[in-house]
């Protein structure tokens, strides 16, 4: 038990058989006898002045025939013991024997929305904690169960997940997949039988399988639907399995996925899963993505000074890539302060060796020849124009032609006997191993010392192959090793921010977000790509940590090219940044820059701070989303045409989170299609209009037909 459950109400299971976790929007009911806690609703709050303990003693589940005599629970840990035939919550073995545990519940912790279970089965030896709590502010359950081997023997862990169960109303799933330069794209399915399982074996986040899913109502929207949201927090390999039984009961189960041999608890020890945070909506996703950025607020990222703004960044690496000239730079921090940036940053190419990404990871020592007088005058330059520096780096990596694999070939992440491959010509550290741990951690301590760095902008390029550490799979080592080396250097270095970034998006989950303040999306800065990626990120990421830079014309990942408002609009509704060389920019262009970037600044406290929503358009090429301040007395709307129309003209727009009492003047502020396709757009586009807010959110606003890869950007103010 942690430190915090010694102020828990002590409770029994049979004296309190109902535990009734609510909020103001969501109702939690567990069943506590005997036997495991088995949750018998979840959805919209339940009535206070029901006798709840009455009505489901009355409303018991019946047992149906051909099969076991007795009720088989669907419990937060489900056991074969019991004769439930779905996939257990709790898979091992103690050398063959005390595979199948049967736990009993002997203590019941209670308070302010938080509730421990505490279970035991004396002859597996075994001790086995279910921990819940139902965020009281943000409607997010946060779940997590901890095993103890109260054996003397060593207890061989295959499998500890979370599981939760689901109404059968909730037949579709939504999930995410992608790759590198194509994160966060979404998919559904129905699922009226068998499973659905979700499996990550990278050794990271991961591009591929994003560890979220949505469950719901067939047909569940943005802005309507019963839904479920689900989302791992851990930064490896995870496993998300659901199922409809067949006797139409449904759950999903959510955890780490642990490799043959690579947890054994010796006696004693306790293995912890990752926390699996979860939330219901009778409103759609837009429900569910509100609730989760609130959670992210208040619960899971920490700025080092919580009320300052969210500069905006410049990034070299698609300006310079590797050719690193300081009085060059200079021209370009120059240059980022007329167009309005506020953090430069200078990406990868700084360190000894490092004149393409073939060589030098881990020789994390500054190039001289390229510095020869250090970084110094460039930190200089970028404070005097009112600037703060960052600075990228690669810790966790090793390259082969690099001098520390030369001199400590041994630290590398690998299998004795075995040739490993090589991912983006280098390998990985085994952070493991402490004497490598303790000199990437000096080299990071040593450089921020020296140098008045306040962002880091953390990569991690490549996925684990094969990684052993002391006999046995290091996946679930390297990854704890990698949080504790994130976070000593916030220890030391406690005003420092940290982007995660792993070859753009393949490390974001809200574990590794306990720990840093912002992440990169995706290496992809296309706009038209942009679209989807951060609106995939939107269902679990507010846009205030969600890196959205304006890139080059010519996408050096596409090849597409777009003009400045289309890149600039898209840019807009995230933590802003350039990532392009403004020293070569036209004249032209930097004055785009300068006003999108200006235009970010005037909406950043609503970006930051609103309730972000998308739009459901009956439109398959058309995409809208914005977000709506608290009192809803403003709104910032971008509405997106991808490819050529399917038809002649485009359907109304309904615009939901607006007041229906308010009234709003609706205008055009940015609109980077030339209005080829329209004689005569809507009126309200010629000139700023008045518009009710339940008409804009029953009938909707009268759009145009854009061209393809062209966007609109709309604002809404209470008249």
């Amino acid at each position: 038990m942690t430190s915090n459950d010694t102020t828990l109400n002590n409770t029994t299971a049979m004296t309190k058989p109902l535990i009734h976790l609510s909020t103001e929007t969501t109702s939690v009911l567990i069943k506590a006898e005997k036997h495991l806690p088995e949750v018998v609703y979840w959805g919209e709050k339940l009535p206070e002045t029901t006798d709840l303990a009455l009505y489901f003693q009355a409303n018991h589940r019946p047992v149906q025939q051909g099969s076991i005599d007795t009720d088989t629970v669907l419990s937060l840990c489900p056991e074969h013991a019991r004769g439930l035939f779905s996939s257990p919550g709790l898979e091992g073995c103690r050398q063959g024997n005390h595979w199948s545990p049967e736990f009993t519940v002997e203590e019941v912790l209670e308070q302010n929305n938080r509730v421990v279970f505490s279970c035991r089965d004396p002859r597996a030896e075994l001790k086995l904690a279910i921990h819940l709590t139902l965020n009281p502010a943000t409607s997010v359950l946060e779940t997590y169960l901890e095993l103890t081997n109260a054996g003397e023997s060593a207890y061989e862990l295959h499998k500890l997940t979370n599981t939760l169960p689901l109404p059968v109303t909730a037949r579709e799933i939504q999930y995410f997949h992608g790759r590198w330069t194509h994160e966060f794209q979404t998919e559904r399915k129905v699922l009226d039988r068998g499973g659905f399982t979700l499996e990550n074996r990278r050794g990271r986040t991961s591009h591929e399988h994003f560890p979220g899913v949505m469950m719901g109502d067939v047909g569940f929207g943005e802005t309507a639907g019963n839904v479920y949201g689900f989302h791992l927090g851990w930064s490896g390999n995870h496993r998300i399995h659901t199922e409809a039984m067949n006797d139409g009961r449904r759950y999903i189960q959510a955890g780490e996925l642990l490799m043959p041999g690579e947890m054994t608890l010796a006696a004693g020890e306790c293995y912890k899963t990752p926390t699996l945070y979860s939330t219901f909506s009778s409103k759609g996703l837009n429900g569910i993505s509100q609730n989760f950025h609130r959670h992210v607020r208040a619960e899971i990222v920490s700025f080092p000074e919580p009320e300052k703004i969210r500069p905006v960044h410049l990034n070299t690496w698609e300006g310079i890539y590797f050719d690193h000239d300081p009085d060059y730079i200079m021209n370009m921090v120059r240059s980022s302060a007329d167009i309005g940036i506020e953090r430069f940053i200078i990406d990868d190419g700084w360190f000894r060796g490092r004149n393409g990404d073939n060589a030098a990871l881990g020789d994390w020592y500054l190039d001289t020849g390229k510095y020869p007088e250090g970084l110094q005058p460039i930190i200089d330059c970028v404070k005097e124009h009112g600037m703060e520096f960052g600075l990228w780096f690669e810790p966790e990596m090793i390259s082969p032609d690099s001098d520390l694999y030369r001199e400590h070939p041994e630290w590398m992440l690998h299998t004795e006997g075995y040739e490993q491959v090589t991912i983006r010509n280098q390998y990985v550290l085994n952070l493991q191993i402490p004497e490598a741990f303790d000199f990437i951690a000096g080299r990071l301590d040593a450089l921020l010392s020296e140098y008045d760095i306040s962002y880091i902008k953390w990569d991690m390029n490549r996925e684990l192959v094969q990684p052993t550490h002391n006999g046995k799979a290091g996946f679930h080592g390297q990854v704890e090793a990698y949080y504790r080396l994130v976070d000593f250097v916030r220890e030391k270095h406690p005003l420092v921010e940290i982007e995660t970034c792993s070859g753009g998006g393949g490390r974001v989950d809200y574990e590794v977000l306990r720990r840093t303040h912002r992440f990169w999306a995706s290496d992809c800065n296309d706009a038209l790509e942009r679209q989807a990626i951060q609106r995939g990120a939107s269902y679990f990421f507010p846009l205030e940590i969600t890196g959205a830079h304006i890139g080059a014309k010519h996408c050096h990942t596409t090849g597409r090219q777009h003009n400045s408002h289309f890149r600039g609009i898209t840019a807009l509704f995230g933590h802003m940044g350039v990532e392009l060389d403004p020293a070569s920019a036209s004249e032209e262009e930097k004055q785009a820059f300068a006003k999108y970037i200006a235009l970010h600044k005037s909406f950043r406290g609503l970006l930051h701070t609103g309730n972000h929503f998308r739009c459901d358009t009956d439109v398959k090429e058309t995409q809208a989303w914005g977000v709506v301040s608290e009192n809803q007395r403003e709104a910032v709307l971008m509405y997106s045409q991808f490819k050529m129309s399917e038809y002649a003209l485009a359907a109304p727009l309904k615009i939901p989170g607006l007041n229906p009492d308010m009234n709003y003047r609706v205008e055009v502020l940015e609109n980077s299609s030339t209005n080829l396709y329209m004689k005569q757009c809507p009126p309200w586009m010629m000139e700023a209009v008045s518009m009710s807010g339940a008409l804009l959110g029953q009938v909707g606003l009268t759009m145009p037909v854009l061209q393809p890869e062209s966007a609109l950007l709309i604002r809404l103010t209470r008249v």
